[in-house]
């Protein structure tokens, strides 16, 4: 079992390898402190599993999950983080991750993730798996991007049908410096670069159609 270690702490991610080495059997093929880095790692050493952080300096956890999985739809990607929110949990779902745990859990149950992984099983701890079946229990239809706003969601929703900011501003009677600030907003909580990524997103979503 190979896996690729993405944290941007060194100590933590020391503690990880000799974990995985000495307890669980792995061979931790890499370790990179950024997306960018992870990325680029994933990509030339292949490993089985890669074990992702979401906050990072630079290009996030989300993004690079997003990126791998565009690249190589079978990787496993074991997200390891201190959030817990129910917007980290589904942007982490909607990039590709394959297993959600928190960074408080036991050794054994992280290895036990990390297996699972490798193994091409969805894994995820229980703080997760109930907010997950509480999104997916039966009810009223489920509003794509629950962590926007009602106002970012339908300035999202005119941006993905092909409007300036000139034209949404017209159509919601707000400044364009309002929906420039709100664009802004969007793109944080959806962690991506652009107008062009946030497009996409939405797309794929449903939106703007």
């Amino acid at each position: 079992m190979r896996v690729l270690l993405v944290d941007d702490h060194p100590l933590l991610r020391h503690g990880l390898r000799a974990l995985l080495e000495q307890v669980g059997g792995a061979q931790v093929v890499g370790e990179a402190g950024d997306g960018e880095e992870a990325v680029a790692l994933a990509l030339s050493l292949r490993p089985d599993v890669v074990v992702m952080d979401l906050v990072m300096p630079g290009t996030s956890g989300i993004e690079a999950t997003r990126r791998l999985i565009d690249r190589d739809p079978g990787l496993g990607v074991l997200v390891l983080t201190m959030s817990e929110d129910d917007a980290s949990v589904f942007a982490a779902l909607r990039a590709g991750a394959r297993g959600y745990v928190l960074k408080g859990t036991g050794g054994a149950e992280f290895i036990a993730a990390v297996r699972a992984v490798a193994r091409g099983e969805a894994v995820y701890g229980p703080a997760v798996a109930r907010r997950i079946r509480r999104f997916l229990a039966p009810g009223p239809d489920v509003t794509p991007f629950p962590e926007l706003t009602a106002r970012e969601r339908e300035i999202l929703d005119l941006l993905a049908s092909g409007k300036s900011n000139a034209e949404i501003a017209r159509a919601l009677f707000l400044s364009q410096k309002t929906v420039k600030n709100h664009l802004t907003s969007v793109f944080a909580k959806l962690q991506v670069a652009d107008r062009a990524q946030a497009v996409v997103r939405a797309r794929r979503a449903g939106l703007g159609e």
